[in-house]
This record gives C-alpha cells, sequence and structure tokens, in this order.
C-alpha cells in the first residue's frame, strides 16, 4: 500500500508540473528601431499583450556602447526598444501595424528634427517568421502606395540588444512635462488613442 501510495504522489505530482507548464504564458520578442527611443518606448508600453519594453541599442559595430557613443551617428547603432509580448494577445503583424502608423517609414536615417543612421526606421528580426512577415508587409504597403514615397525600413537579422542608460528608461512617464516630450511625444500617443484605440491596455 505505501508503495503505490507513494507512486500515486509522484503521478500526481508530474500531472501537476504538467499542467502549470502548460498554462505558463509563451512570450516572444521584438526589435525596432522608429526614431528617438523614448517616442517608441511611450507607444509600445500602451498596448495590450505587450509586458515589457526597453530602451536600447542594436546594429552596431563595436559591443556596450553609451548614449554619447552613438549620438554621433558613426557607430552604426540604432536607437532602439526590445520589446516582450504575449502572441496570444497581441501578434507579430499587430505590432507591425502599430510600427509603421506611429513613425515616417519613408525618411532615411531622420525622423523629424531627429537626423543620423541612429534614428533609422529598422526591424531587426529574431526568426525566419518575423522576417518574412517584415518583408511582406514592406512588400505590399509600397505596392499599395500607402505612404508619399517608398518605404525605406530596414529589414535586418537581429543581433545584439544593449539596454541603454537608466534615464532613458521609461522617459515619457518619467518626464512628460519636459518640452520634447509634450511637443513630440504626446501627438503620438494622441494619434495612437484615436487610430488604435481598440488595441491600448
Amino acid at each position: 500500500m505505501k508503495q503505490i501510495s507513494t507512486i500515486a504522489l509522484v503521478i500526481l505530482f508530474l500531472i501537476s508540473s504538467n499542467l502549470t507548464y502548460a498554462n505558463m504564458k509563451k512570450t516572444e520578442v521584438a526589435t525596432f528601431g522608429a526614431g528617438c527611443f523614448w517616442c517608441v518606448e511611450a507607444v509600445f508600453l500602451q498596448l495590450k499583450g505587450v509586458e515589457k519594453v526597453e530602451s536600447g541599442y542594436s546594429g552596431g559595430d563595436f559591443d556596450n556602447p553609451t548614449y554619447k557613443d552613438i549620438s554621433t551617428g558613426l557607430t552604426g547603432h540604432a536607437e532602439v526598444i526590445q520589446l516582450t509580448y504575449d502572441p496570444a494577445v497581441i501578434s507579430f503583424e499587430d505590432l507591425l501595424e502599430v510600427f509603421w502608423g506611429t513613425h515616417d517609414p519613408t525618411t532615411l536615417n531622420r525622423q523629424g528634427a531627429d537626423v543620423g543612421t541612429q534614428y533609422r526606421s529598422a526591424i531587426f528580426y529574431h526568426n525566419d517568421k518575423q522576417k518574412q512577415l517584415a518583408e511582406t508587409y514592406k512588400k505590399v504597403l509600397n505596392e499599395a502606395e500607402a505612404f508619399p514615397k517608398p518605404i525605406v525600413t530596414e529589414v535586418t537579422a537581429f543581433d545584439k540588444f544593449y539596454k541603454a542608460e537608466d534615464y532613458h528608461q521609461d522617459y515619457y512617464n518619467n518626464n512628460s512635462s519636459q518640452g520634447y516630450c509634450r511637443i513630440v511625444i504626446k501627438p503620438k500617443l494622441d494619434k495612437l488613442q484615436k487610430v488604435f484605440k481598440d488595441r491600448l491596455k
């Protein structure tokens, strides 16, 4: 009897463990560059299904760059956000729609007054599915002439992400009264509220 009880407990434990594992949320990662990362972070933090957003640097020529380094526009890095999302709530296609709908993907190495390679429009894909979706979506938008000029968004393989300095994280929420936040970021959030209202938290 004792042996049977022990076996039963082991079986119950294994079943419980499998159920717990099955119920765990599977998340994925996406990395986007769309100008100043303060703006991009503020936008994607609003979306349902996005669990974490960090500002940082990708696509450059050396490791562990600082904001001072990349601000020269000579290091090859782009200001990016790296986000963790739940694909059961928001798909990569949804993220792409918001990405292209909240910045100008037709200006090379520029977003508004922010000029330099660090401000380029870029999608750093993490797998073949992300690559295919990004390239297809870009092609469809260009063929439909969705923008006045062709999209110049870079679609390239993700390599490394370097988290930016602490004061860059959650910048808008921590500095909403600052001039740049009011003049540049707030209008983007207003547009987000208007166009993507059903996807916001």
